[in-house]
């Protein structure tokens, strides 16, 4: 089986992976972007910052599929909540993802990809699962930083992905009435599960959720990103990859 890939938008995110990765790793230098290539807890990785937005997710998750013959990907990051049973210091690990800015009528349905005939990407279930029981256990544990909760949860669902920070209340709400079921949103997620779709390759995404997608969101995700974002990666993730289980998802 090929290498598994963490891709994640900031460096904050994947900062604690990075820093785990063996001595021997390598270091590969690819539009602009530096691709790790080692071994992580035992398992053989690659990871990657995206950088932030639909396109240089689409670019990323392109890379890692073609130059390192990846045969899973794993988007990692933070994101705004937008379902009322969604809040601050929460997983989310997606089921599904789709592009809430995607808009080609009266050619295409909207939201729906244009030529692919499909609005939503499916995650891989197992992949998924794992993450989500991984998460429960990080929560349940207690290991998580200071400003999260005591009480966070981990949900599966919908992720809503698009160009845009949100960061008021009347775009949340907007948002929330047009997909009721969407429990977060950010900015990564769908695109690079387009370019999996496209290349059949199994994916999920796990996000933490920062912020509420209001006035406050700008500060809410900065303080999160700064003293949390990394320890709900690295704790998540590690137990998976020491016990081989992502070696085998």
């Amino acid at each position: 089986m090929g290498r598994l890939a963490i891709l994640g938008a900031l460096h904050e995110e994947i900062a604690d992976l990075l820093a785990a990765m063996d001595p021997g790793a390598a270091v590969h230098r690819i539009a602009m972007r530096d691709f790790h290539v080692g071994t992580l807890w035992g398992t053989p990785c690659v990871i990657a910052l995206s950088r932030i937005g639909k396109v240089a997710a689409a670019a990323t998750a392109s890379i890692v599929i073609r130059e390192f013959q990846v045969s899973r990907v794993i988007f990692t990051g933070l994101a705004g909540g937008l379902h009322e049973a969604v809040d601050v210091g929460d997983v989310v690990i997606a089921s599904t993802l789709m592009q809430h800015d995607m808009d080609a009528r009266p050619l295409f349905g909207q939201h729906e990809i244009p030529l692919l005939g499909r609005a939503c990407f499916e995650s891989d279930a197992a992949l998924s699962r794992l993450l989500q029981d991984s998460a429960q256990d990080f929560l349940r544990a207690g290991g998580m930083a200071d400003g999260a909760r005591a009480n966070a949860r981990v949900h599966a669902g919908l992720i809503a992905t698009g160009d845009v920070f949100v960061n008021r209340v009347d775009e949340a709400q907007v948002l929330r009435k047009r997909l009721p079921d969407a429990l977060c949103v950010e900015m990564e997620g769908a695109a690079m599960a387009q370019i999996c779709y496209e290349f059949d390759i199994p994916f999920a995404v796990m996000r933490v959720v920062s912020d509420r997608a209001d006035h406050a969101a700008k500060a809410d995700f900065t303080a999160f990103l700064e003293n949390v974002a990394r320890v709900y990666t690295a704790g998540i993730l590690a137990p998976l990859l020491k016990s081989g289980a992502l070696s085998d998802a």
